[in-house]
């Protein structure tokens, strides 16, 4: 079966550490990433960081195979640096229809005032690309020799997979709240980020998936324009422990108390059946490297329930620290 990470709301919730911490736990057979370089996952085993914008976080699994899917958009310099640092290039496929970003869409982004000074467009060129592919004019991995040797209907082994009773880690990108269709237009990236794009990304049907499991990060982040109800001024939020950075970008992230009737509009749309919920040890002092529920503090718990109340779904997972296995682990047999 499937099972799809989705970002809860404005990016920059967890996704790297949710999906690193899944990939050790269930060694899933294949682990697929959606999505562009413009978004970067963190995945934090055993002392190192890895910053990924391509390849899935799974990569920590040495039995899972990665998988970058014909939605997705790669840039080859990024992706031959991410398999090098990640031993992954002889178990990575890449679909013939993925796109390609050059330093001509970057480049043309940077150059667009809109998306620089208004939107707060990351400029990583994919944008562009996205227009371009949509025009027919962008050259897609099939057109570069270099990538041949990764070449793959990542659809087709996808269903196989599934097909012969193996489980598939799907790893969106970004968050709800800047998916092209369900964010505050222009405020947002330039696809659709719930289950339903990132099944579109694959190219596979919800027949397949078991699991949709949205995350969220204890507090809200975002970076670039738009609106953040509740917004933090930056000083209240760094002595809370709450002052970030983006991990492409490195533009400070703007925060926001976590908002439970956002949360369930994001489980609605997306037809989650479980939350993950990351940061906890930023939120509740004493939470951190916990890895058993009822050695949380109290009122972490308490917090945690009634949440879990007011979105509807069980909240399975709760992070507590950097490290992938930082993690409180409250699922069921029935829902791995």
């Amino acid at each position: 079966m499937i099972d799809i990470l989705v970002g809860g709301f404005f990016g920059d919730e967890g996704k790297g550490k949710v999906a690193s911490y899944l990939a050790v736990a269930d060694k899933p057979e294949m682990a697929v990433r959606t999505g562009s370089i413009n978004a970067g996952h963190t995945a934090v085993y055993n002392g190192r960081a890895y910053k990924l914008r391509s390849i899935p976080s799974a990569f920590l699994s040495q039995s899972t195979r990665m998988a970058i899917p014909p939605g997705a958009l790669i840039r080859r310099d990024i992706l031959f640096k991410e398999m090098d640092e990640t031993g992954t290039r002889k178990r990575t496929i890449i679909d013939a229809h993925a796109a390609v970003i050059t330093d001509l869409e970057a480049q043309e982004e940077s150059k667009n005032q809109h998306l620089s000074n208004e939107v707060g467009s990351t400029k990583q060129g994919v944008g562009s690309a996205e227009s371009k592919r949509v025009l027919r004019s962008l050259k897609l991995a099939k057109d570069y020799p270099e990538l041949s040797e990764f070449m793959a209907n990542v659809p087709s082994e996808v269903i196989k997979c599934v097909e012969n009773g193996g489980k598939v880690q799907v790893e969106g990108s970004q968050g709800h709240y800047l998916s092209l269709y369900h964010g505050e237009y222009p405020y947002v990236t330039s696809r659709n980020t719930t289950s339903s794009g990132i099944l579109s990304d694959i190219g596979v049907g919800p027949k397949y998936v078991g699991n949709v499991i949205v995350i969220f990060k204890a507090f809200i982040t975002r970076v670039g324009g738009g609106p953040l109800e509740g917004e933090m001024n930056p000083s209240d939020a760094a002595k809370l422990g709450m002052a970030e950075f983006g991990t492409v970008t490195g533009r400070q992230r703007r925060v926001a108390p976590f908002n439970a009737e956002m949360a369930r509009e994001v489980v609605r749309i997306s037809g989650a059946n479980q939350v993950a919920i990351t940061k906890a040890d930023t939120l509740f002092k004493g939470a951190g490297k916990v890895r058993e529920y009822g050695k949380l503090p109290k009122e972490a718990r308490k917090w945690i329930d009634d949440i879990e109340d007011k979105v509807g779904v069980p909240i399975t997972l709760i992070g507590t620290g950097e490290d992938a296995l930082d993690m409180v682990d409250r699922r069921t047999k029935s829902l791995r």
